[in-house]
């Protein structure tokens, strides 16, 4: 029987695998993998260990990672929140503890080396990334690295009460394949971390998204609604209403908003074909 798991998602190579893996799949040998954290801003996680290799998906700062392997500068391992497998730069992990304690809420912040919003930033962190804080100085929290203004984060767990309304917050984040950040997102991106920060766990890629998230509608575009997901062969946008589609395209080159039956006319005709799903995730409370 050929191997049907998703290569995307299962973390073995001819030579290397999962312990876990050990009996499922061939391998020269198998491992258990350490823990690790990413520890900077953002890391790209490519699908081979070369840096004009294409990005797949990045990890933000907090995001716990599975390394299996570290070589040549690059760390061969799995991303925790959505499984995504592939290589990561060595100097983007860090230790697995302290765990994070808050969240970015803000579409980006700076961290400044003191709590004083006139001294020159040293990174900035996007909406989604996660450090455990170890101290209040006055309006800053203290992490590892620096300080970062109070007011731009939340506790853990905090979750966004309408994901929609944190597309809407992203309209003009340039087009990036492969990126979640609000830096540069693309279509698959855009859905995942809007969902992520309503508290609702969510696949990397459209298709993975498809097959996994809320209920499928009966087929047409009649008698949609808010948080509505759309989805095309390679490609997914959501509802802001029942007629305005908001998603991370090659068109545009940026996240957009314009009507649905506008963009299934033209993505028909240019890219992607007819839409393949449209599913309805619970209702927004």
């Amino acid at each position: 029987m050929p191997d049907t798991r998703d290569p995307r998602l299962t973390p073995a190579r001819p030579d290397l695998a999962d312990i876990r893996l050990k009996g499922v799949v061939a391998a020269e040998r198998y491992v258990a993998g350490e823990p690790a954290r990413v520890a900077v801003p953002s890391a790209p996680l490519r699908r081979a260990p070369r840096l004009e290799a294409g990005l797949e998906t990045e990890a933000v700062m907090g995001d716990a990672v599975t390394v299996f392997e570290i070589r040549d500068g690059f760390a061969w391992g799995q991303i925790i929140r959505d499984g995504y497998v592939g290589y990561l730069p060595e100097t983007a992990l860090g230790a697995i503890d302290p765990a994070p304690t808050h969240r970015v809420a803000a579409l980006r912040t700076f961290v400044y080396p003191a709590p004083d919003l006139k001294r020159p930033h040293v990174a900035h962190l996007s909406l989604g990334a996660a450090f455990a804080a170890e101290a209040q100085e006055g309006e800053y929290w203290r992490l590892a690295g620096g300080y970062v203004f109070a007011g731009h984060a939340v506790p853990l767990g905090t979750a966004e009460p309408d994901f929609p309304a944190t597309a809407e917050r992203l309209v003009g984040t340039p087009y990036l394949w492969g990126g979640r950040t609000s830096l540069g997102l693309d279509c698959s991106g855009l859905v995942q971390l809007c969902l992520e920060t309503a508290g609702l766990a969510c696949p990397r890629d459209a298709d993975q998204q498809e097959r996994a998230l809320g209920n499928a509608l009966p087929p047409g575009l009649d008698g949609l609604r808010r948080g509505d997901l759309v989805f095309w062969k390679g490609h997914v946008g959501l509802m802001l209403d029942a007629d305005r589609l908001i998603h991370a395209n090659g068109h545009h080159m940026a996240v957009a908003v314009e009507p649905l039956r506008e963009a299934v006319e033209r993505i028909a005709v240019k890219s992607f074909g007819a839409v393949t799903a449209i599913r309805r995730l619970d209702p927004i409370a």
